[in-house]
């Protein structure tokens, strides 16, 4: 049984009077338990849908839709299952306290990683669960491997944990594909290590679809945690150059690059990127392969289609690690547009300096870093230093408050070329209409 939270409005499901707290039973006899349920039998054009009323009432319910027009129902989120492992380098175990709760979950749930493409350790999963997922076909899923060597992914991850390959064979016969990654830490599963995890996971391609690679992350907050550290510039090329090799070898026998390593190992690298070409399908960007390449591609685009916006003040604030990218982008902005954008970089007071992408940025640094600078008429943020959907910061400032704070207009923006001009654009024709 799945409670109904949001009803949209002029929508069929407003149609079908159904409202808010109501509880989805079945749908075309199929039990809906949760999320995954509905958008598995929620397909097709003829339903009978078995609702429970608030008012204690049973209800049937046929009717049919175009496919294509939403039925226009939501649900909250299933509680995620949580995560029982010890990892060495889980960021989550190296927050400060006082931050909201929900920084603190550490979920290990395969549903989320179908609906969300969260990825998980496969190491809590039941037999009904691996059932559910072959029977329902809940594919792709996302996988954190991290060593493919069970010894030195038990070390790892802090406990005994079950064997992974086994599981991962075991879904791809079951018609499963699978994106992974490994958290890579210098000294621990690195070199051979690395080499290993590579050679296991690319034998099972095209089950396997890809392997992101990406350096661990360190915050101030490690007291009583394992020792780690983070790979110095040499190590980090020696670790772009290592996975070169591999693609080099797997296009050749898979015609597929299949192993990447994320952006940040080629800024720490200080490293030229590849060509976006390299990035094939551009399927890793959310784990953040490619980024960077795709930033300047888009660019070069946008650029031939801005306009003049003489006299547009505003700045920019981003991560240490994106200071060349951005500064080189306003650079190429204002030179075609006469646009007088700057960029003002932010070092991440709250969680360490070694922590330098713009995502994990926090409102208190922005405000002590920024206060008494010219920042010309608008701050611009990029979405990514936001919670989804919202418009707070990890520590839980608004922008609300920071514009209060620094005595200036903030706006959120999509951390993309396009979405910095479609906002410059949007403002040049509002002072125009004016």
């Amino acid at each position: 049984m799945l409670a109904i939270t949001e009803v949209t409005p002029n929508s069929i499901a407003e149609e079908l009077d159904l409202e808010c707290g109501d509880i989805l039973i079945t749908i075309n006899g199929f039990v809906i338990d949760d999320q995954i349920d509905y958008q598995l039998y929620a397909q097709g054009e003829e339903f009978v849908f078995e609702v429970h009323k608030q008012n204690g009432e049973l209800w049937e319910i046929d009717f049919e839709r175009d496919e294509d027009d939403p039925i226009g129902l939501g649900f909250a989120e299933p509680q995620p299952r949580q995560c029982v492992n010890n990892c060495k380098f889980c960021f989550v175990r190296q927050l400060p306290a006082g931050l909201r709760k929900s920084l603190y979950v550490r979920d290990d749930d395969y549903r989320f990683s179908y609906l969300y493409g969260a990825y998980i350790s496969l190491t809590n999963l039941a037999e009904a669960d691996i059932e559910r997922i072959i029977t329902q076909k809940l594919t792709p899923l996302y996988v954190s491997v991290h060593a493919s060597d069970n010894t030195k992914r038990s070390e790892l991850m802090g406990r005994s944990v079950p064997e992974v390959l086994p599981i991962l064979k075991r879904l791809i016969a079951g018609g499963i594909q699978l994106h992974s990654q490994i958290v890579l830490c210098p000294g621990l599963n690195d070199g051979d290590w690395l080499t290993q995890s590579v050679n296991d996971l690319a034998m099972l391609f095209p089950g396997i679809l890809s392997l992101a690679v990406v350096p661990v992350g360190l915050t101030k907050y490690r007291q009583e945690l394992p020792q780690l550290r983070c790979f110095t510039c040499d190590e980090a090329r020696a670790v772009v150059e290592q996975i070169h090799t591999y693609q080099q070898e797997l296009f050749q026998q898979l015609n597929t690059r299949f192993v990447f390593p994320t952006d940040e190992f080629y800024l720490n690298a200080a490293m030229d990127f590849p060509a976006l070409s390299v990035y094939e399908e551009l399927q890793l960007l959310e784990n953040g392969v490619g980024l960077i390449p795709l930033f300047r591609h888009d660019t070069q685009e946008m650029l031939l289609e801005a306009g003049c916006y003489t006299g547009i003040e505003a700045t920019l604030v981003t991560g240490v690690s994106a200071r060349m990218e951005m500064e080189e982008f306003v650079r190429l902005f204002n030179e075609k547009t006469k646009a007088q954008l700057r960029v003002k970089v932010v070092q991440n007071d709250f969680f360490g300096h070694s922590v330098t992408v713009a995502g994990l940025l926090v409102g208190a640094d922005i405000i002590k870093q920024l206060a008494g600078v010219d920042l010309g008429k608008f701050l611009i943020i990029p979405d990514v230093m936001c919670r989804e959907g919202e418009e707070v910061f990890l520590d839980d400032m608004s922008l609300e408050q920071l514009a209060e704070s620094l005595q200036i207009e903030v706006v959120k923006v999509p951390t993309t070329p396009w979405g910095i001009m479609e906002f410059i654009d949007f403002i040049a024709t509002h002072i125009d209409n004016n």
